[in-house]
């Protein structure tokens, strides 16, 4: 079997090393003697690659201070070669063979004194138990406050490859919205924004709800047979991955007239989703966002109607920190890259989501998705 790492478009080399090197400050902050990184977003922001994710471990040791350790079967090191280019210089290459015990070579790597050490979010419960075996008496907390640090602060050249993925999903967008939606059914309408994602510049179609009629009183629909019909409201959430970075955007759209209580109800959510990206500021809260929006649409009477956070951070993965929630007094920093994305919905009959993917700058927001927020009459 031949398994070939999940395509991330890298970066310079210096780019990594830098990153290895903060999260090292940053683990130090936080009193973390190492990182134990293995294959995920995490894993591909930190060495530029992502391999695949099988039984066999591979763990990136990334002590506080000192060289990083990359521990890889020996059956994909010369994949690792290849994929870490010249930052191989800047990484020990650790090899295990099939009757080797890879958990005893990530204890020997780690730095002698070593107590305190942060496992990736997404590391498999099989590995973590084995680690934690192996590692004993050291402590094992999470790395995603680490790492999720360092994460959510987009450089200029990660928003610029958001500004392009979200650019594609703009265009797959306008495309769906001046077709004929009617008399198709949603996973007709699905498969068509899949190719136009594609069409458009992405090298995955990661998602495309279609949700009609009552349907679209269900955020996270999955598009089936139901055949779209006139007067009804259509939700197209899409969103996929270029060079490695993620787009979702959402828009509303309505078969023929829409009914006065309808647009009534899109102008109440098109207000509220401006003043949450009018609120967006360095310094500000993240839960003062949600609040903006929150407020439009519980002064109009639909507040039961949107029960869901308003947005979510955006970068290699679709969903990431920082969270757009009540509860979230993080403060949004220059950098930041989020959704915007208040919805209401009226169970059996409708429901409208206007989404943006929106990076806080110096001066407040930046819309990347530039497609009208007016809601989109079709046939």
């Amino acid at each position: 079997m031949t398994v070939v790492p999940t395509a991330v478009t890298p970066f310079a080399t210096s780019v990594y090393r830098d990153r290895l090197a903060r999260a090292g400050v940053e683990a130090t902050a936080r009193g973390i003697d190492a990182l134990l990184v293995t294959p995920s977003s995490d894993y591909a922001y930190l060495l530029g690659y992502r391999p695949p994710a099988l039984e066999r471990l591979t763990c990136l040791v990334l002590p506080a201070e000192g060289v990083p350790t990359l521990v890889v079967p020996q059956l994909e090191e010369p994949l690792a070669r290849h994929e870490l280019g010249d930052l191989v210089d800047s990484v020990d290459l650790r090899s295990w063979g099939e009757t080797d015990d890879p958990f005893r070579v990530v204890r020997d790597r780690l730095r002698g004194g070593a107590m305190r050490v942060g496992v990736q979010d997404q590391m498999w419960a099989r590995f973590v138990l084995r680690l934690r075996a192996a590692l004993d008496p050291i402590e094992m907390v999470v790395a995603g406050p680490t790492l999720s640090a360092l994460r959510q602060r987009k450089s200029p050249e990660e928003i610029e490859r958001l500004r392009a993925a979200a650019a594609a999903a703009d265009a797959a967008m306008q495309q769906i919205t001046g077709e004929r939606l009617s008399g198709q059914t949603e996973a007709q309408v699905s498969r068509r924004i899949r190719d136009l994602l594609l069409e458009a510049g992405h090298d995955t179609a990661d998602f495309a709800i279609v949700a009609s009629g009552p349907n679209a009183a269900s955020p996270h629909h999955e598009a089936g047979e139901r055949l779209i019909g006139a007067g009804e409201a259509i939700v197209l959430d899409i969103g996929g991955t270029r060079g490695g970075y993620c787009s979702d955007t959402t828009r509303t759209a309505f078969v023929g007239e829409p009914a006065p209580d309808f647009a009534a109800l899109y102008e109440v959510l098109r207000r509220a989703q401006a003043a949450a990206c009018d609120a967006v500021r360095p310094g500000i809260p993240a839960q003062a966002v949600d609040r903006a929006a929150r407020e439009i649409i519980e002064e109009a009477g639909y507040g039961e109607r949107f029960f869901h956070r308003t947005g979510h951070g955006i970068g290699l993965e679709t969903h990431e920190e920082p969270y757009i929630v009540a509860g979230n007094a993080e403060p949004l920093e220059t950098g930041h890259a989020f959704s915007v994305e208040p919805g209401i919905y009226v169970e059996d009959e409708w429901g409208a989501r206007i989404e943006d993917i929106v990076v806080c700058t110096p001066d407040g927001a930046e819309r990347l998705n530039q497609t009208s927020r007016e809601l989109f009459i079709v046939e």
